[in-house]
């Protein structure tokens, strides 16, 4: 089994019904995460009427998804066609390599949009860089 195919997500889950097997289970603590089921079995809404769904398993398989939870009385299994998991990362830009500019780029930059939002500016910006009317 691939290691991204299964997943366990612990803790308290409130659980809405959106209709023709579609599902939301929703946690708040230690970090919020939405499960959105869709095509879940005719079983599931008997597993979900119970509010005190915990501990919930995810395995993907080719065919469906199968979800294993431990509620207030039994461990339930339930197949769905599909199941997302949706992880707000609050951090997240902060890890990616993104451009600064330093000190010289932004002069340059706001002096080109300064040109540009003069009248003429653009036909001024052209001949500042050789640029030819003539597209070839």
């Amino acid at each position: 089994m691939k290691p991204k195919m299964r997943r366990n997500l612990p803790g308290p889950f409130l659980t809405w019904n959106l209709g023709e097997g579609a599902w939301r289970l929703s946690r708040s603590e230690p970090a919020p995460i939405d499960v959105f089921l869709r095509g879940a079995d005719s079983g599931a809404a008997e597993a979900f009427r119970s509010s005190a769904v915990r501990d919930i398993d995810i395995e993907w398989r080719a065919e469906a998804a199968v979800l294993t939870m431990k509620s207030a009385e039994q461990p339930r299994t339930i197949y769905t066609q599909s199941a997302i998991v949706h992880e707000p990362l609050a951090h997240l830009y902060e890890a990616l390599p993104l451009a600064i500019l330093d000190a010289k780029a932004r002069r340059f930059w706001r002096t080109v949009f300064r040109l540009i939002r003069i009248p003429g500016g653009r036909y001024l910006l052209g001949v500042l860089t050789h640029r030819s009317r003539d597209p070839r």
